[in-house]
Formats: C-alpha cells, structure tokens, sequence
C-alpha cells in the first residue's frame, strides 16, 4: 500500500514562518546598525564628511541582480536595499539630498524616493546650477541632476579642483520598465578611493559643433550638448567609457571639424548593469 503524500501545512503554519522570517528579517537590520555604529567609531566619518561609497554600491547591485530570483518582483528588492544603503549611509554622516526639478517635478521625486528612501531630506530646487551649487557649499551632500538634457551647462561648476563631481548615475539596474527610470546623475563630494572610474565624465568646450559633429560622437559616447553663441560652439557634457577612452572622443571631434577650447575631468560612475530580458522575467 502506498503512503498517502503528506498533508500541505495549514495557513497558519505557514504565516508562523512569514512572521518568523520577518523577524529574523529585522533582527538582522538592528545587527546591521550596530555595525555601522561601530564603524563610525572607528572611522569617525561623522568628522571627515561624506559615508557614500559609489565603488562598493555598485557592487553591492550587481551581485543583487545577479543572484535575484522568485516571484519577488526585482524593482521591490533593488529599492529595498537602495533605502538600506542609503538610510545607514545617512546615519554615518548625514546629508540632504538636492533635486532638480526644472525638467519635471515627478520623474524626479521618483528616482529620489526610489533610489534614497524618505529619512534622507529632499530639498528641491529649480534649475541645476542651484542644486550643485547647495552640495558646493555643503559637507557631503548630494544632487540629482538630469543625466541626458540641461538649459544652462552646469557641469562648468565642477571643473575646480576641490568641486564637487559626478560620482554617479541612476538608475544602475536598467530594465524595460523600470519604476524610476529617468536618467540623473548624482553629484557630491566623496573620497578619492571610493569613486568607481569605468564611465569617466569630461567636461569639453568646442567651436564648430552642429549636427554632423554630434553625430560623429554618438556612437562613442553619451552626450549632453548647451549651446554657446559666443563661439560659435557648444559646452558638452561626455560620458565615454575607459576602454573608449577620451583620446577617441577628441580625435572623433577634430576629424568632425571642430575645435576642442577646453576639456576638464568632471567625474566618473560605474557601466550600468543591464538585466538580460529572460532574467528579468524569470519565475
């Protein structure tokens, strides 16, 4: 005689598990905490400034997607543990997060939101140049610029030694459909050895840029382009990455027939990670 299969455990059996999970869930999140409380003694980051740590971030990302899977939509765990790493980098050292939002109030606060929870304080402004200016002046805090068009070439501002820098771009998972999908750099102060330098962000004043001259550059690099009437050119915005390299972009120009006034290194973020179509779906 064969056995009978075992009975399937009963609702409440099954929401004791979900309730013991949940609280294995925040013991951990408490652990966590005692950590970085821990680390703040040793490294005593409330006194040297800004805790975000772009290089270790994105890590920290790729290996989530990578390993992600179930009926667990992944747009619920990436903003899980963006607000994770965001609301304990915000306990290290706190900071305020600076939004334009001169191209759309919405798409904006929804990439803030996604990408950095609400402990974080949000402080709109109205034109980019007033968001980089207020992370100028501050510690360590952040702005959300858009990462793809701008009124004004606000990028001048970080040509300085000592100025603020691109250490950033969102959203890093990309994915058809993703919840907070607008394209935004992240500007701040961070140190030297936390800064990731796949995609690197030159800033470059050129005479002679038109429609042909952009078209050359495309296939290179991303670019945002302002118009300069006073020479006839344009201030650019490049986002090439190292295996590029800027030497093909300056190359690229001249042969377009423009001339290269200036090039700073404003910044630098980590490729993004793309979700293959048939992982993204996956059960």
């Amino acid at each position: 005689m064969t056995k009978a299969p075992p009975a399937p455990p009963s609702l409440q059996e099954l929401r004791k598990e979900i309730d013991a999970i949940d609280e294995q869930v925040h013991g951990l999140l408490m652990r966590r905490g005692d950590i970085i409380d821990r680390l703040i003694s040793v490294k005593q980051t409330q006194e040297t400034g800004s805790a975000f740590r772009p290089a270790r971030e994105a890590d920290m990302m790729r290996r989530l997607a990578q390993r992600h899977r179930g009926i667990l939509p992944l747009d619920t765990v990436e903003s899980i543990w963006r607000v994770i790493i965001s609301t304990f980098t915000y306990v290290q050292a706190p900071f305020s997060l600076h939004a334009d939002l001169s191209l759309g109030e919405s798409a904006m606060r929804d990439s803030a939101r996604f990408h950095f929870g609400f402990t974080v304080p949000f402080v709109p402004h109205f034109s980019a140049q007033a968001a980089v200016e207020a992370v100028a002046n501050s510690k360590g805090d952040l702005a959300l610029v858009s990462a793809t068009s701008s009124r004004a070439p606000w990028w001048l501002a970080l040509e300085a030694d000592g100025a603020p820098k691109i250490i950033a771009r969102l959203p890093f998972i990309e994915r058809a459909d993703h919840p907070a999908a607008l394209p935004v750099f992240v500007v701040s102060r961070v140190a030297d050895d936390a800064r990731v330098t796949e995609v690197e962000t030159w800033s470059v004043r050129v005479s002679g840029w038109n429609a042909d001259t952009a078209h050359a550059l495309s296939p290179l690099a991303e670019i945002v382009a302002v118009p300069d009437a006073a020479f006839d050119g344009a201030a650019l915005l490049v986002s090439v990455t190292k295996d590029i390299g800027f030497e093909a972009i300056k190359t690229a120009l001249f042969e377009a027939g423009a001339s290269v006034r200036s090039t700073a290194l404003v910044g630098s973020h980590a490729t993004r990670y793309t979700m293959p179509s048939s992982a993204a779906a996956r059960p």
